[in-house]
């Protein structure tokens, strides 16, 4: 590791390749792949620099060092002694087949005629039962193993999971997947209430959000080491909106429940608002959070999304775009991810250019660009604890009138003015608020909104 100097991108590529070497910056852990100790010749100490390199070029900016240390601190005092909680709410996920089940019955349609319309769309009925049955296994081995440690159990589905739910229970279990932990997650504002995921199909659902696949089988293990403190708190933090402006409002509509069309989300819209003010309102905190991310833009996807953004408080700039992204640590591994990666193909190319423009004597091979590649990727990701948010401006337009300053970046707090014509800003994927002309949304963090999660020791 080396201590580079500052300068710009084309003050350190000029001259030979080793002066070009011998400039790179001290890189995070994440970003150094290898050692000089572990290198078998020079050409790879060479290969190991340019990969770090490129990926300090294109990583997006970070914050100060003292939010690290802040982060470093609440970890240690976020060691947990002992948690036995006396009441538990289950919630868990509606499955496809209970969804395909409530759908068709509304129809009035018989069991046979639904495995043929879902054979027509290419689905197998027995398949879709058979998920639901270890679903359903699943749930019930966490309800007996919390109803045998003496614990008092509400298992509730989606649309009964409330607020008065929340109340009752000390903590509680999402049973699904990470859409289920997220559900869970949106109805609680008390950060001393914990949140635990337990993934019910792990074959099929990722479960980012949920205890390790090991604990779906074995959750008494899980409560054991609750009980004798060998895990600790891990506060994943999360983002607030307050809403203002012209016509405003603050019904929201629940994706989940409905799956909603295009022209059902809108109508959605439209029924649940019973009077729209013309006057200007004041700043109205939203009564959910976001634990992933929030996403504003129009409805229909094809159309550009017109708004005025300001960063930090910064100037307000007009922009055209696709559409807005702001994640939290938790959402950088999910939406935020996948916008802003970069697939090995434009790796390649961006490096071959670079090659070609500075004249550098090293070989791309495919070793090298795939380091490359997974560096810059891995430099996308932050702890979920840390108090900061990740703007991502997905395809901004740009042109003399429309500009984007910066595509992406970290910020404290991001202000947007719609100038759109049918949008909405979406809190995880699930729950939806009309952002039309004339709103303002003002979005941001409070260390006093973050949600009680567990990190079991392994």
């Amino acid at each position: 590791q080396e201590a580079g100097r500052e300068g710009s991108v084309s003050q350190r590529v000029r001259g030979t390749f080793v002066a070009y070497v011998s400039s790179v910056p001290c890189l995070p852990p994440v970003l150094l792949l290898h050692t000089p100790g572990t290198m078998s010749s020079y050409r790879r100490l060479l290969r190991c620099k340019c990969t770090a390199a490129a990926a300090a070029m294109l990583r997006p900016p970070s914050l100060p060092a003292s939010g690290a240390r802040c982060c470093t601190a609440r970890r240690q005092q976020s060691q947990a002694v002992s948690f036995r909680p006396s009441r538990v709410a289950v919630v868990a996920k509606t499955t496809r087949y209970e969804f395909e089940q409530q759908r068709y019955r509304y129809a009035g349609l018989s069991q046979e005629d639904l495995k043929e319309l879902l054979a027509l769309k290419g689905s197998s009925y027995n398949g879709l039962l058979e998920r639901h049955n270890i679903h359903t296994r699943n749930v019930e081995h966490i309800v007996h193993s919390l109803r045998k440690e003496g614990i008092d159990v509400q298992l509730v589905k989606r649309k009964e999971y409330d607020e008065e739910t929340v109340r009752w229970a000390d903590a509680i279990i999402s049973a699904g997947g990470d859409g289920t932990m997220l559900l869970a997650a949106s109805k609680i504002l008390d950060r001393s209430k914990p949140v635990i995921g337990v993934n019910t199909d792990p074959e099929r659902s990722e479960g980012h959000l949920c205890l390790p696949v090991r604990y779906t089988y074995a959750f008494p293990e899980a409560l054991q080491k609750l009980y004798r403190g060998e895990f600790r708190w891990q506060w994943r933090q999360r983002i607030r909106i307050y809403l203002e402006g012209t016509g405003i409002n603050l019904t929201p509509v629940d994706l989940h429940d409905q799956q909603l069309s295009l022209e059902q989300h809108s109508r959605a819209h439209l029924n649940l608002q019973e009077y729209k003010s013309a006057e200007v309102s004041g700043p109205s905190l939203l009564p959910v959070r976001a634990l992933n991310e929030v996403f504003i833009g129009e409805s229909l996807s094809s159309r550009a999304s017109y708004y005025e953004i300001s960063v930090d408080d910064g100037p307000w700039e007009k922009q055209k775009s696709s559409g807005l992204n702001v994640c939290t640590g938790t959402g950088s591994k999910a939406w935020s991810y996948n916008i802003n990666k970069m697939a090995y193909q434009a790796v390649d190319e961006v490096l071959k250019i670079a090659k070609k423009q500075e004249n550098l004597n090293v070989s791309l091979d495919k070793e090298l660009i795939e380091e490359v590649t997974k560096a810059y990727n891995d430099s996308l990701l932050y702890s979920p604890e840390e108090p900061k948010m990740m703007f991502s401006i997905r395809e901004p337009i740009a042109n003399r009138v429309f500009s984007s300053s910066q595509q992406r970046g970290f910020s404290s707090k991001v202000c947007l003015r719609s100038r759109c014509w049918d949008a909405c800003m979406v809190v995880d994927g699930g729950t939806s608020f009309e952002f039309n002309d004339g709103a303002i949304a003002s979005i941001m963090m409070d260390t006093e909104d973050a949600l009680c999660t567990v990190l079991l020791d392994e």
